[in-house]
């Protein structure tokens, strides 16, 4: 569900320092918003407030919500502080991983972009879709 940007509220929150939200609105630019933040039936943000602020780094007008149905400031509190706490980065193995497939992915060797051109030669010799 869309909702205003404008229309959110954001109030006394746990986190005080952001951070560069830079590459997150890089992120943003470049694959729309994955995961949307959380909100109150009042529009008081609960949850993704960097998300919230790299989209407006990009003058974004409406950002996707999940609305969440909390009944006062303590559950506005649990929910933020358990929506940080349960996320986990990748270990720096993890990352490498990651970052060394997405390179074969992206320049893929000499041989695999010969493979690449014979398969694709054959699939649309024979109008093969997928």
């Amino acid at each position: 569900m869309q909702v205003p940007i404008a229309d959110i509220k954001v109030r006394n929150r746990i986190r005080k320092d952001l951070g560069d939200i830079s590459s997150l609105a890089e992120s943003l630019k470049k694959f729309g918003q994955i995961n949307p933040i959380v909100i109150s039936k009042k529009n008081v943000l609960i949850a993704g407030e960097r998300r919230l602020e790299a989209a407006r780094s990009l003058n974004w007008k409406t950002i996707n919500v999940v609305i969440a149905d909390v009944s006062g400031p303590l559950e506005r509190l649990e929910y933020e502080v358990e929506e940080n706490i349960q996320r986990r980065a990748f270990s720096p193995q993890e990352e490498e991983v990651a970052r060394s497939k997405l390179q074969r992915l992206r320049n893929p060797g000499f041989l695999r972009r010969i493979w690449n051109a014979i398969v694709n030669f054959i699939k649309r010799l024979f109008r093969i879709e997928g």
